[in-house]
């Protein structure tokens, strides 16, 4: 993925949290108004658990849109592993925006860190070899840039950000496409500027598709054995095509598979299985 210009990212977070807080307060927070209006309040977030920090810009825009009177003081640095019971941030100012906007910027701060974290136990893993972790399409809807970030973050890379700015042939496409040749042959005439990747499922497809000039394939599913064979064979065909594991893997597996010596290997899991890190909003109220 090549990073959006900032401006643009800036844009892009400002429009998710107009969608989340419409989403969530509608017309406006009947139950904060049980708070008057003048109240004002500091709120510690605290982790329960050990995390890497991220997300820091979606938290502070959604106060940044609920009430300018709103400050939050970070205590962490974006990317950093901090341990359970952190003090993460504090956020201050009117008691019923901080209210209003509580659960919405926990929403993103957990799910993006939650990213960060689950990708960094992927790159941990992988440590000392010579592959490195990507991410997939398999993201939240609407938060497709957000969580690519968060593997950014997470110190792995990024696949293609959707169907516009790569080509990966897949299983369904080389059947409708006439098979691997000719499949290949048409994405890279019409693919002369972008990635052209097969996914390829046995041995004689992984030569098939290194005769044919890929420049990358996609490996299925392949045993150890097969992964270690699908080396050997790029190395003696076309050692410049690059070769990407994926299928099934795991933080028990990912570093058998990268002992291989594949350069990447694609995980759905960093951004589809991710369970949200434990935090909490805790009030403390002033007159």
């Amino acid at each position: 993925m090549t990073p959006p210009e900032p401006d643009a990212f800036a844009q892009y977070i400002t429009n998710s949290i107009s969608v989340a807080l419409a989403e969530d307060v509608g017309p406006g927070d009947l139950t904060a108004g049980l708070v008057p209006a003048a109240q004002h309040a500091n709120a510690r977030v605290i982790t329960r658990e050990a995390c890497i920090v991220c997300g820091r810009q979606w938290f502070d825009e959604v106060f940044r849109q609920l009430d300018a009177a709103v400050s939050v003081h970070w205590h962490v640095d974006e990317g950093v592993r901090i341990d359970a019971d952190r003090h993460i941030c504090t956020v201050s100012g009117p008691a019923r925006a901080i209210l209003t906007g509580e659960r919405t910027a926990l929403n993103f701060l957990q799910l993006l860190s939650a990213t960060a974290t689950t990708t960094r136990a992927y790159v941990d893993a992988v440590a000392g070899t010579n592959t490195t972790i990507l991410d997939t399409r398999k993201t939240i809807p609407g938060q497709r840039l957000a969580q690519k970030y968060a593997v950014l973050t997470g110190g792995a890379q990024n696949h293609r950000i959707g169907l516009y700015d790569a080509i990966l042939i897949k299983e369904n496409h080389i059947a409708s496409g006439g098979g691997i040749r000719r499949t290949l042959e048409t994405a890279l005439r019409i693919g002369r500027d972008v990635l052209v990747e097969i996914e390829v499922e046995t041995l004689n497809d992984t030569r098939t598709a290194l005769e044919a000039g890929a420049h990358r394939l996609l490996l299925d599913n392949f045993s150890t054995d097969d992964l270690t064979a699908a080396v050997r064979l790029r190395d003696d065909i076309a050692p410049a095509i690059t070769l990407e594991a994926s299928g099934g893997v795991t933080l028990d597996t990912v570093r058998t598979i990268a002992e291989t010596g594949v350069d990447f290997i694609s995980i759905g899991a960093l951004t589809k299985d991710c369970r949200a890190i434990d935090l909490s909003m805790q009030f403390e109220l002033h007159d």
